[in-house]
């Protein structure tokens, strides 16, 4: 059906100015140079080192203005007393924690905040701490999400191996503890892995293990019967672990191996992340067992100054159809994605590149865009990401972990920590040719219950537009954005030296506009996800996608951050962006997944019904016309397994 939406044309000072401390907005950073390096002893370093030295002529400083993140250094806003350092990090992880263990509360929660924050339809467990999706695969016609989970507590430790179920990766079913740390070789934990399956149907598992000596090592284990469609027990194979670190790799910058693909010599090759001084790489090893294992004599690629490479993941894509292809796949139309987790930065990286399978190198297309430097995998709250081939419908399937940006006191209050992001279908984007296309599955669409729909709404420079749709608590918005006036991007005089993501009340001619999600009437809560067009100094334009997390909370302990990057818009195209509100978690989607951003909110207003979804532009000099549909979502089924009725 279609709605009349209220219309608010008073100045923007309705988007109240941010109470809390001004905090840093996201930026570019400008490109590096990329060089090759390669690792596999100590000689072998030193040569490395004259490698790097010799092929990386004028290498550029990196710029200085890197975005704040909480979990990458130690916030301001909070008290210097705990003198301790992030949770994760003296065992040789990435920080797990914001910003460290604490000793109280952020906020003075009530439990209907706190039970507002749990999501209804994205992946949780039912209590206690998860991170890294892990080994995700489909057998028998089940997906199978593990996970990095603590059975014991809301904040990290004790890791271990948490394993669901589904038929459609929306509704699932918990299942038993897949992996715990029970041996020698994986004391300290059952780290981050991925599965491998075989032509002949075996599933092979791969993963990192912290050791009694405080080692990270990779190991091997598989399902206990194939048979069985939930994979209920798994063996690790007793000659573990399967690759140690090689000489010249810290003891605990050596971890969380790809999945596998084979080559043209019919031996299968898997991807370690590491770094070398601040040289983040992906190292690369060949074997045709699974057993053993035989250094190659480079690496797959390399980066200066990204830092620790964590959670590698390496995948073919289609130049020539949607369809996504197995991660064995080479040849013709077949371009291949590297992503990266920078441990210093918590972000996603990838560029698009192309393989060599006899050298076992790979080559970004753009040198200005490599891994590390370039393209984000989501500009907002998300790590740690892994994809996989979906053999039963042909689609490359990716899923990536979002945390939580309160206290560790919160979490332990509320009893659980972090969710899952949807899963998303990755494709190459033939319109642009240097993009992937993020987009979640088409199963989430079955959550949907009633739409409603707005056509041509007129958005005037400087107002609000109320959308009467009741609860905006659970949706699925799409919606169209049309500039009034063919000649308004033409006419854009005003130029500006850094095209970045600032706050939604940083005016200017052409923006920013979008809409403001998990708002309260009053608009004393609100989160912004807009667009700004901005014009550099040499008159090129950019389109950003951005969102404002500053203003989401009254908790001003909470870490609220602007979020965004650039999105390609085509001459043909309108402004367009896909939103799923789920409580805490907002995932949005600009011009079909080119750019996409996770944001975690913690309202104190805006929560159950008192929570609205409004359109705003905060342009000085067009208007816009916005049509959008939007859809009350359904809560999905995420509930134990009823292994008793079995």
């Amino acid at each position: 059906m279609e709605n009349s939406p209220s219309h608010t044309n008073a100045p923007y000072t309705l988007l109240p100015e941010d109470p809390s401390p001004t905090r840093p907005p996201a930026r570019f950073r400008r490109p590096l140079k990329v060089f090759a390096a390669t690792v596999a002893s100590v000689v072998f370093l030193m040569s490395l080192v004259g490698l790097i030295i010799n092929q990386s002529p004028g290498t550029p400083a990196r710029s200085d203005h890197r975005r704040s993140d909480p979990l990458a250094s130690k916030a301001t806003s909070f008290s210097e007393d705990e003198g301790r350092l992030p949770t994760g990090v003296s065992q040789g992880v990435s920080a797990k924690s914001y910003p460290s263990v604490r000793n109280r509360l952020s906020y003075n929660w009530t439990n209907a905040m706190f039970s507002f924050q749990r999501t209804a339809y994205h992946f949780q467990p039912e209590k206690n701490w998860m991170n890294d999706p892990d080994g995700p695969l489909f057998h028998m016609g089940w997906y199978h999400l593990f996970y990095q989970y603590n059975p014991d507590s809301a904040v990290w430790g004790n890791i271990t191996w948490g394993h669901a179920v589904s038929r459609d990766l929306i509704h699932w079913f918990y299942l038993p503890l897949a992996m715990v740390p029970d041996r020698s070789f994986d004391a300290g934990g059952v780290w981050t892995g991925s599965a491998t399956l075989l032509p002949d149907g075996r599933i092979m598992v791969l993963y990192t293990g912290d050791t009694e000596q405080s080692i990270q090592v990779q190991n091997l284990a598989y399902p206990a019967n194939l048979s069985d469609p939930l994979l209920l027990d798994w063996v690790k194979y007793p000659g573990n672990p399967v690759i140690a670190p090689p000489a010249g790799i810290e003891p605990d910058e050596f971890r969380d191996p790809s999945t596998a693909w084979m080559g043209p010599d019919g031996t299968w090759r898997v991807l370690i992340g590491t770094k070398v001084n601040d040289t983040g790489m992906a190292l690369i090893y060949q074997t045709s067992n699974f057993t053993t294992y035989e250094a190659a004599a480079g690496v797959l690629h390399a980066v200066n100054g990204t830092g620790m490479w964590e959670c590698v993941d390496f995948y073919p894509v289609s130049t020539d159809s949607s369809e996504g292809l197995d991660t064995s796949a080479v040849g013709p139309g077949v371009k291949h994605v590297l992503k990266a987790s920078l441990d210093d930065l918590k972000l996603d990286y990838y560029a698009i590149g192309t393989y060599d399978p006899i050298s076992d190198t790979w080559t970004p297309d753009d040198p200005e865009a490599d891994v590390g430097i370039g393209l984000q995998v989501d500009y907002g709250r998300y790590y740690a990401s892994k994809s996989f081939f979906d053999q039963n419908t042909g689609r490359r399937i990716l899923l990536g972990w979002t945390n939580e940006t309160d206290a560790d006191y919160d979490d332990l209050a509320k009893g659980w920590a972090s969710v899952q992001t949807i899963p998303r279908v990755v494709t190459f984007d033939n319109k642009t040719g240097a993009n992937i296309i993020e987009w979640p599955v088409e199963e989430v669409e079955s959550l949907r219950l009633n739409s409603t729909e707005f056509d041509g709404i007129l958005v005037e420079a400087g107002s609000v537009v109320a959308l009467d749709i009741g609860m905006a608590t659970q949706l699925d918005v799409s919606v169209e954005f049309e500039i009034e006036g063919s000649d308004a991007l033409e006419a854009l005089e005003e130029t500006e030296a850094e095209i970045e993501c600032a706050t939604a009340q940083n005016r200017t001619t052409l923006g920013p506009f979008g809409l403001l999600v998990l708002a309260d009437e009053s608009l004393s809560e609100l989160t912004p996800i807009y667009f700004h067009i901005a014009k550099s100094t040499n008159g090129s334009l950019t389109t950003l996608f951005c969102a404002d997390e500053t203003r989401s909370s009254k908790a001003s302990e909470v870490f609220r951050q602007v979020y965004g990057g650039s999105v390609p818009v085509l001459d043909d195209e309108k402004h367009t962006m896909r939103l799923l509100v789920d409580h805490s978690i907002v995932e949005s989607f600009a011009q079909g997944g080119r750019t996409v951003i996770t944001s975690r909110v913690y309202p104190t207003e805006a929560i159950y019904r008192a929570a609205k979804l409004f359109l705003f532009n905060n342009a000085t000099g067009v208007n816009v016309t916005a049509s959008l549909e939007i859809w009350q979502m359904n809560s999905a089924f995420i509930h134990p397994f009823p292994l008793e009725e079995m």
